[in-house]
């Protein structure tokens, strides 16, 4: 038996701030302040969510305020002089939303977040309601685990599955969230995919490997 792999759910903000499609710009500035984040989804009805609004968004209106562009900059810019103009969630967001779901893995969230250069995820159902949003501190918070319990996991994981039975047995020592594992093992060939399966636990920083044949094998 395997411990469920962490999903979005685990480590999702589910206190969401978010605004109407018709907030004012300085309503969404004032939010954004309040509650100490980067970006709010826009949502409408039961929280379906229509986009996303950030302050790369917002700071068009002022990279805008006093420069004017030429016909070319005009014509490459379209959106950017658009959303400078205007004061209105639905306006200003960048739609549709980058989303994802709260069964999706961690590493398909980072994914995202770099593919589409985002610092944060609105979290939704199959109907598009919002039911958190994901960061990217969140997604570092597998690291905080205990040592201990990257300890058991690898246990539990890796070392159990491949290694049992093994005459002299494997050792587990994990020291901020860095892997070792030593020992002497009768197939050789199960040393490297130990080394992935022990880097793929969530909350593994690194591993070092010093698995040995076992001679007596």
């Amino acid at each position: 038996m395997t411990t469920r792999p962490f999903t979005v759910a685990d480590v999702m903000t589910r206190k969401v701030v978010a605004v109407r499609p018709g907030a004012e710009f300085k309503e969404i500035v004032a939010a954004m302040e309040r509650w100490k984040v980067t970006a709010v989804p826009v949502v409408e009805g039961e929280g379906h969510v229509l986009g996303v609004v950030s302050e790369a968004d917002l700071l068009l209106k002022e990279e805008f305020h006093d420069h004017r562009l030429g016909l070319v900059e005009q014509a490459r810019r379209l959106d950017d002089t658009a959303k400078a103009g205007s004061r209105r969630a639905e306006d200003l967001m960048t739609s549709p939303a980058v989303t994802t779901a709260p069964d999706a893995s961690l590493p398909r969230a980072a994914r995202l977040m770099a593919a589409h250069r985002v610092k944060r995820l609105p979290v939704v159902d199959a109907r598009g309601t919002i039911q958190g949003i994901v960061s990217r501190s969140d997604l570092l918070k597998v690291f905080l685990r205990p040592d201990e319990e990257l300890a058991d996991d690898v246990l539990l994981e890796v070392v159990e599955p491949l290694f049992t039975p093994s005459r002299h047995g494997v050792d587990i020592q994990v020291e901020g969230g860095v892997v070792t594992l030593s020992g002497r093992v009768r197939d050789t060939s199960l040393i490297p995919l130990a080394a992935r399966l022990a880097q793929a636990v969530e909350g593994v920083v690194d591993v070092r490997c010093e698995l040995t044949a076992d001679a007596e094998a």
